[in-house]
């Protein structure tokens, strides 16, 4: 027999996923709060944010993400086997300061992408903030995104785009 909270948890995931992803709090092109300052992501591509991307802020220094196969142009942006709407990734985000020590610690733990935060008021890159991101699959897909072509399979992908040895703030 079902518990209460057995019943419960199925009803939130059947409302969660029959509910638009904006209705739940998650936004493309999210004003993230870094120290009482608005920044958004860089490396952005439409409405402050790059294709698919869905984001809700989740603490001071969280943000939770949902990356789904959506099209750009009529084409598929990250993937050419996966339906178009499919959730390919759940992303956690840590705000953090880039340094060496912290890229290294980082990437053993999953978190093999960052990206820069670029201040709403003037433009400006965060002097010494990014959010370090790991993705982790839901389902199997061939990744096709900006000319790569590489198989993923659910889990963390240790293979995301790795920028975490380009330093930041870049060298002048």
């Amino acid at each position: 027999m079902l518990t209460v909270s057995v019943l419960l948890a199925v009803l939130l995931i059947l409302l969660m996923v029959a509910t638009p992803v904006a209705a739940r709090g998650f936004v493309q092109g999210i004003t993230i709060d870094v120290d009482g300052e608005d920044y958004y992501l860089a490396e952005v591509i439409v409405e402050n944010d790059v294709i698919g991307h869905y984001w809700v802020q989740a603490g001071p220094k969280q943000l939770v993400g949902k990356h789904y196969n959506d099209y750009y142009n009529g084409q598929p942006f990250w993937s050419d086997d996966a339906p178009e709407n499919e959730l390919l990734y759940v992303v956690h985000g840590i705000i953090d300061t880039w340094t060496e020590d912290k890229a290294e610690m980082y990437v053993s733990r999953g978190y093999m992408h960052y990206h820069e935060l670029v201040a709403i008021s003037d433009g400006t890159p965060h002097p010494n903030k990014v959010v370090w991101l790991k993705h982790t699959a839901r389902t199997r897909f061939t990744f096709t995104a900006m000319g790569m072509e590489r198989n993923v399979t659910p889990g963390i992908d240790w293979e995301f785009m790795p920028n975490w040895e380009m330093p930041y703030p870049p060298p002048p």
